[in-house]
């Protein structure tokens, strides 16, 4: 390869990125699914396409691609945070476990009939196409302009980053059973495997998560090496539980919750560089994968993809999450939705490489199939997800978001940091004085900044936009703080009205004198019981905003929520629904 061949692919992967970026403003006003344009912008520069590029090297590309998976999945886990688990945690995982082998079972006995394969490689392909990108469906949502209930949103979010080890060991044991060809007692090699890869990966997840946050807090260093430590601590893990067979990606997805939920120097910076990296480990891997692929040979197996990704998206997803989420109690139109969110992506098309680096038959087969399978879930799901969850009526009104803020860990005290928020035109903070801000517990404020100068007397002031205030906190006080200081959400009151109802309750009023005064009639336990623990046995102890339930002509909407306490109840007149 001459010097000037080197130079001509750094300025054409260079071009193709940029492409990729610039393709995404474009994508997000048409509602297509990014990922979808980054395999295309591939497949356009692949040997079939006008850049004629030729790329075979399926060793290079799991390397690649390992690399990029993983650190998506420490983004993934850096992400996830601690709040999210208080509703979703157990559901979460139990689509992450039994949802995922549920989808590989009933994908990959299709598999065996469509194809005519062996059972075992059926299971192989289920297994190939087991896990769901999730991190797609939040970014089809957010570009929609969609807010879900708490309860399906922080269930996807979980799913999305704890999903992938379990179909990853399934791939990697049915690869190795039938490379036995029949040998041994193959259920006792699955256990074995199974035992191993989790056992593994949660114990060095959890230990070197944690080692990694203790040397991330002691080691003093230049802050642009904080987030380079944490990548590469976390990749570490991921390289060493591999290579004791264990998977590697529970243990970095492990090790990232725990970073993202721990007080760290230069959080924010660890944060956003991570969010950095994730997004070009996401566009240099689907690019590779578009190059990968050669599209004349995927006609031939079009009908038989088709129909198994017709058997995936609407049979084998939607069963598995049913049962999956049986015993959570999840409205209907929520278990609807998270089944038509099981959209596919970078993950299948990796694992496709696997057989063929363990030297199996018919490996071209199978990467190609599950090239398709994917291409079509982006393609339906990922159009239509947006429309699917406005159709449902599972969003809800769209709530004001917590405001940036300037972030400094003090050292030694990584639980304490300085907080500056700025006063944003609309906020609570507008007009209030700086001493009668909402008090978070460990909260201090020190000052109040206007137009570059530090104001002397801030009792006697009142807040106006774009001041700057300045507190000394924990970091857990960013919640309360983030209220008072967000602007009001874009969100006319005649909206808010029609989804929360015409007046609000009091949640200690007693039901019964509700029931009477609205005409309705409700059976409870206990002729005391209040509207909060109706509702609260109604959802099994775990409401979230926006939770309804039908009484007569009337309806109950949870309203708010803080601290696990229902602090407000919508009370909406009108017709009979059906939820």
């Amino acid at each position: 390869m001459t010097i000037e061949l080197i130079y001509q692919y750094i300025f054409g992967a260079a071009i193709l990125a940029l492409l990729c970026i610039v393709a995404s403003v474009f994508t997000r006003r048409i509602g297509a699914p990014i990922l979808l344009v980054f395999l295309i912008l591939g497949m356009l520069a692949g040997e079939d396409g006008p850049g004629g590029i030729t790329f075979n090297d399926f060793g290079l590309a799991f390397l690649f691609g390992n690399i990029a998976l993983a650190i998506i999945i420490f983004d993934g886990g850096l992400g996830t945070q601690k709040n999210t688990f208080r509703v979703s945690l157990k559901p979460a995982l139990s689509l992450a476990t039994l949802g995922v082998v549920a989808t590989a079972a009933i994908t990959g006995y299709a598999a065996h009939l469509i194809l005519d394969l062996s059972w075992q490689e059926g299971l192989l392909i289920g297994a190939i196409v087991g896990s769901t990108d999730a991190a797609a469906v939040f970014g089809l949502l957010r570009s929609a302009g969609l807010e879900l209930k708490e309860r399906t949103s922080a269930t996807l979010e979980i799913e999305s980053g704890s999903n992938d080890p379990m179909a990853i060991f399934l791939t990697i044991t049915l690869v190795q059973v039938l490379q036995l060809s029949g040998e041994g007692n193959q259920g006792w090699t699955i256990l074995i495997e199974l035992v191993r890869q989790m056992g593994l990966g949660l114990a060095i997840g959890f230990s070197g998560g944690y080692l990694l946050s203790r040397l991330l807090k002691r080691l003093s260093l230049p802050s642009s090496l904080y987030p380079l430590l944490a990548l590469a601590g976390g990749i570490s893990l991921f390289g060493i539980t591999t290579l004791w067979d264990g998977s590697g990606f529970l243990a970095i997805f492990i090790a990232g919750a725990i970073l993202g939920n721990t007080p760290l120097p230069y959080s924010n910076d660890i944060h956003k560089f991570h969010d950095g990296i994730a997004w070009l480990s996401q566009i240099g891997m689907f690019l590779m994968l578009g190059l990968l692929i050669t599209p004349s040979h995927i006609i031939p197996i079009i009908v038989p993809a088709l129909a198994i990704a017709c058997v995936l998206i609407f049979i084998a997803r939607p069963i598995a999450v049913f049962f999956s989420l049986l015993p959570f109690h999840f409205p209907w139109r929520e278990q609807i939705f998270i089944g038509w969110c099981g959209l596919r992506g970078a993950v299948p098309i990796i694992l496709a490489l696997f057989p063929s680096l363990a030297g199996l038959e018919n490996t071209q087969t199978y990467f190609e199939l599950v090239f398709f399978v994917v291409l079509v879930s982006l393609i339906i799901q990922g159009w239509t997800i947006a429309p699917v969850a406005r159709w449902l009526n599972i969003e809800v009104p769209r709530t004001a978001k917590e405001p940036e803020c300037l972030l400094l860990t003090i050292k030694q005290e990584h639980d304490k940091a300085l907080l500056i928020y700025p006063v944003l035109t609309g906020s609570h903070a507008v007009g209030m004085s700086p001493d009668r801000l909402p008090a978070a517990e460990g909260s201090q404020i020190l000052g109040v900044i206007r137009k570059g100068i530090l104001l002397e007397n801030i009792k006697r002031e009142k807040l106006l936009a774009d001041d700057q205030v300045v507190f000394l906190a924990t970091t857990d006080a960013r919640d309360t703080l983030g209220r008072a200081f967000a602007p009001a959400a874009r969100v006319s009151s005649l909206e808010t009205t029609r989804f929360f109802g015409e007046f609000a309750l009091n949640p200690d009023a007693p039901l019964q004198d509700i029931a009477k005064a609205y005409g309705f009639e409700v059976e409870t336990d206990s002729p005391t019981a209040t509207v909060e623990t109706y509702l609260l046995k109604q959802f099994h102890g775990k409401p979230v905003v926006g939770d309804q339930v039908q009484l007569g002509t009337v309806k109950l909407v949870v309203r708010d929520i803080k601290d696990d306490r229902i602090v407000s109840v919508g009370l909406k007149l009108g017709s009979v629904t059906h939820e």
